[in-house]
């Protein structure tokens, strides 16, 4: 039986990733969750509401779809933007394994560049508290799981898939989602709080949305993203399209 994962095609994700400078970027986002984490903690003590409110709004909201991004669109939109995909396209290797692989990588980007220093962060604001940790850092990893395959899906259809993501996020995800009511329902960032609910009691981060509905989303939105990708990138092959 055929592998779904090229341990090749992951090697060449992590050099394509690590090998460029957003590299220095994913290294750079979890040190200022956790230096702001710190300072937080020294300037207001053991205080819930604020290491909530600082988990949420900049671990939840803007690094780990920040990581997200910058790992995905470094595994794929390189190799499309200088055509260096064509020659992994020729190789005898499914499209969807190909894309599986890449987003191995981005999500163990997220893994160790979100969710583990979320983790981190919760425990320096709530020592005594480790489900407040322990729930962000699942919800980020749930939340950056699907982020992944939607920006792999943005990085087959567009040569500019940062920018895209990038309006993605602060549109959508970040103004709208802070305007409207409705959006959660279709929300990655409200998905993750959902989750991050269920697993923290004292905490309330997204009214009205349920574990359920948050988890099958998340599920849906990953499956048919990766499946859409390599469906997207097996077109690249036969037209040479972006």
């Amino acid at each position: 039986m055929t592998s779904p994962v090229s341990p090749t095609i992951v090697r060449l994700g992590v050099r394509s990733v690590f090998g460029r400078r957003r590299g220095i970027l994913l290294f750079l986002l979890p040190l200022v969750l956790v230096g702001l984490a710190v300072l937080v903690r020294v300037l207001v003590g053991d205080d819930l509401e604020a290491a909530s409110d600082t988990l949420y709004g900049l671990g939840l909201v803007v690094i780990v779809p920040l990581v997200a991004l910058l790992a995905t669109t470094g595994v794929l939109a390189p190799e499309i933007d200088d055509g260096s995909i064509a020659y992994l396209l020729a190789k005898p290797i499914s499209r969807h394994t190909i894309v599986v692989s890449k987003l191995v990588v981005a999500a163990s980007c997220v893994l160790l560049f979100a969710a583990v220093p979320m983790l981190i962060a919760g425990l320096v604001l709530a020592l005594d508290d480790p489900q407040l940790g322990a729930g962000f850092a699942l919800g980020s990893l749930a939340g950056g799981l699907a982020y992944c395959a939607v920006f792999a899906l943005l990085s087959v259809m567009t040569r500019h898939a940062v920018v895209v993501g990038l309006i993605y996020m602060l549109i959508w995800e970040g103004l709208l989602g802070g305007l409207l009511d409705g959006v959660r329902w279709l929300s990655v960032t409200r998905w993750a709080g959902a989750i991050i609910d269920q697993v923290t009691a004292e905490i309330n981060l997204v009214e009205g949305l349920g574990t359920v509905y948050a988890v099958v989303a998340t599920v849906i939105v990953v499956v048919a993203g990766t499946w859409l990708t390599g469906r997207k990138l097996r077109a690249f092959n036969l037209t040479g399209d972006e």
